[in-house]
């Protein structure tokens, strides 16, 4: 994949997060509200120079959609704070593609990018983030079925030692 492919996809990413922070304002108030409408304008403001720096590099930037598909039903505040949470880690995905670029000056916008983008996503959540952004909370069912068994105790007669040990008995003194 080319470095103006890698660009597309993160400029694809922000317009559905331009459109995304319109629905997450109108479905929140107060201080809520204030943080959406921060994030709208910072993702516009990001959509805009990625757009034009890939126009100004000869490429013809990828138009925004009309609509797009939202990931769960976003029909009260807490919808719209779990959407913005969400957002944030798309985003934060799609610039870590763009940190492999050949261009230095892009790997540099893309960890920057990201890390802005981990850090909003942060703020949406509560007070407890998970430890690597992108990764579960918690081990999944079968990662926790992959781990280690627990050792059982010495079912050998009389706890002998000798017994137990795999590699055989102790030499003899």
């Amino acid at each position: 994949m080319t470095d103006l492919d890698k660009l597309q996809r993160v400029l694809a990413a922000e317009h559905a997060a331009v459109y995304a922070y319109g629905l997450i304002g109108a479905r929140l108030s107060g201080s809520r509200r204030q943080q959406a409408r921060a994030a709208f304008s910072a993702h516009r403001t990001r959509r805009d120079r990625l757009h034009a720096m890939i126009a100004e590099g000869g490429g013809t930037p990828v138009e925004s959609s009309p609509s797009y598909r939202l990931p769960f039903p976003v029909s009260a505040p807490a919808d719209a704070v779990r959407l913005a949470a969400h957002v944030e880690d798309r985003l934060s995905a799609a610039y870590l593609e763009l940190v492999s670029a050949r261009d230095p000056a892009l790997r540099r916008l893309a960890a920057l990018a990201m890390q802005e983008c981990v850090t909003r996503g942060y703020s949406w959540r509560p007070a407890v983030p998970t430890a690597l952004p992108g990764m579960p909370a918690r081990p999944s069912p079968s990662a926790q079925s992959a781990q280690p068994a627990r050792p059982q105790q010495d079912p050998s007669p009389a706890g002998d030692p000798a017994s137990s040990d795999p590699s055989g008995p102790p030499p003899a003194n």
